[in-house]
């Protein structure tokens, strides 16, 4: 039942959307269907998107927001019961017209699909 273990506590690394062996963490950067999620794809401005992304982020119970960049956001959401943190970053490529992202669970092994789940009800806030 409980999600933690001895696989010890992930670092976060701005520049590594990279997911370990485990299955707690998606990225749409992995290149394996196990970890990987779509981006986020936006057509309209890109600081408009972004404020987007941020209230679609907000939105979320037990968030604080702990990094704000121009082309960049960093969040950290908490689990209800062991107060577990969870790390949630977005990075902006505005010629493309996505985030790429990474959601990830800083200690145990699995998270039951905790991570996708969140990214996909940020996806539909994020779209609407």
């Amino acid at each position: 039942m409980m999600t933690s273990s001895c696989a010890g506590q992930r670092e976060m690394i701005k520049d590594d959307m990279t997911c370990p062996d485990s299955p707690n963490c998606v990225s749409s950067l992995a290149s394996d269907s196990t970890h990987f999620i779509a981006p986020l794809t936006f057509n309209d401005q890109p600081e408009a998107a972004m404020q987007r992304l941020k209230d679609a982020i907000l939105s979320e119970k037990r968030v604080t927001l702990v990094k704000e960049q121009t082309n960049y956001l960093h969040a950290e959401v908490r689990s209800l019961i062991f107060r577990f943190v969870d790390d949630v970053e977005f990075t902006l490529v505005p010629e493309q017209g996505v985030f790429q992202l990474r959601s990830f669970s800083r200690v145990g092994y699995s998270d039951f699909g905790v991570n996708r789940r969140r990214i996909e009800r940020i996806r539909q806030l994020f779209q609407k």
